[in-house]
């Protein structure tokens, strides 16, 4: 049976107005103003390749403190937990909406998540159900704003790294709109590895990927194989370790700037997730179709911008033979440094070590190592307070070069 804590996933709703956009409005279009956005779906390949259950939330938090984050008491459930402790199969990560226009202009956005919840965001939204709306955007290509900061570092600022027009909600400005959410819904991609070591990929979906990166690392080295138009069954050897983060930047960069995104939109997306991405572990990296995120994630704007480009990638985590040695071993041993670099990922992984028919962990080791780690994690807000920006401002001439 499933974790019931995963099913609130499946019925939360979050308080708030219906979320639809005036027909008038929807129904207008502005022919100079272009949208991109980038995001991450991130989840676990369980032992038959198909994505499983985790925390996604239970680990340290990169954001800064002034984004929002959800109140789980907000919520329409009788769920009365934390948000860390909500298990689900997808963690969506850091989708960031641009916009780009010649002149001033006032828009209105919603994302709708029917599968899922929206947990942090930034501008201020109001919440709808299953998502959230932005409304008055102000769309500022001349202004040059302060954007606020907070005292600590964090993947966020490097999304702002883009020739995207400044926005103002409300007394609030940033370059981008962004969010962030929690589901449960099926990947279109599943994954196992074959006894010879071997990974034996599906496409489950509907739809043609249009790429995929098998990525590995460990202490000495990283590697990757680059795979175009992938078909529906491919089995890829696990490349050699021979590789450097900088080939794997610019071929990354490169499918992204193929599927839409300007060139400094795809180096922002990258820089975003340098660390996590290249992180010490073995995964796929695939590009979503656009049909499906637009399935996924609903997004509505009004006016109707002249184009809208939507490039998701999926990160899909796999569990090697290898990795469950290691992590049963330092679970034996208490070894906290080893299992720290495994970081949210820990707990499915110590899920299927615990689970595998000749493991001989006690669950209540299991049980403290996971709990040792989560006492470690604490929220930004917790860590520092936030730099409190200077007033919001508006420009009508001309940017500096």
């Amino acid at each position: 049976m499933r974790n019931s804590s995963a099913l609130v996933l499946l019925t939360v709703a979050m308080v708030g107005t219906s979320g639809q956009l005036g027909s008038q409005q929807s129904m207008a279009t502005s022919p100079d103003l272009k949208v991109h956005e980038w995001g991450t779906f991130t989840s676990v390949a369980g032992p038959d390749g198909s994505s499983v259950e985790w925390a996604p939330l239970n680990g340290p938090s990169d954001l800064p403190c002034f984004v929002t984050v959800l109140n789980p008491r907000s919520l329409k459930t009788r769920f009365n937990g934390t948000l860390s402790s909500i298990k689900a199969t997808v963690r969506m990560e850091t989708p960031v909406l641009y916009f780009y226009s010649p002149y001033a202009e006032t828009v209105h956005a919603s994302v709708r998540f029917p599968s899922g919840l929206i947990t942090e965001w930034y501008p201020a939204s109001t919440p709808i159900a299953a998502g959230i709306e932005w409304k008055d955007i102000e769309v500022l290509p001349d202004a040059r704003p302060d954007f606020p900061v907070d005292g600590g570092q964090s993947h966020y600022y490097a999304a702002r790294e883009t020739d995207a027009a400044p926005l103002q909600v409300g007394d609030q400005n940033e370059r981008f709109l962004f969010y962030r959410g929690l589901a449960n819904f099926p990947v279109p991609i599943s994954a196992t590895i074959d006894r010879d070591g071997a990974v034996d990929v599906q496409n489950t979906g509907a739809h043609v990927v249009p790429a995929m990166i098998l990525f590995e690392r460990d202490g000495s080295g990283l590697g990757y194989r680059v795979v175009h138009g992938a078909p529906k069954r491919v089995t890829l050897a696990r490349p050699e370790l021979t590789s450097t983060v900088d080939s794997l930047r610019q071929d990354l960069q490169q499918l992204l700037t193929d599927q839409g995104l300007y060139p400094r939109e795809a180096a922002a997306m990258v820089d975003t997730w340098r660390d996590s991405w290249f992180e010490r572990g073995t995964r796929l990296f695939y590009l979503f179709p656009q049909a499906s995120v637009d399935a996924i994630l609903p997004l509505q704007i009004a006016p109707q911008p002249a184009e809208v480009t939507r490039v998701f990638v999926g990160r899909l985590e796999l569990i090697t033979p290898e990795m469950q040695t290691e992590v049963e071993r330092a679970i034996r041993d208490g070894d906290e440094a080893l299992l720290s670099q495994y970081g949210r990922f820990l707990e499915p992984i110590a899920r299927r070590v615990a689970s595998a028919p000749a493991s001989r962990l006690e669950e209540t080791k299991v049980q403290a190592a996971l709990r040792t780690l989560a006492a470690q994690y604490v929220s930004p807000q917790e860590e520092r307070a936030c730099v409190t920006p200077r007033p919001a401002r508006k420009w009508h001439g001309a940017i500096d070069q």
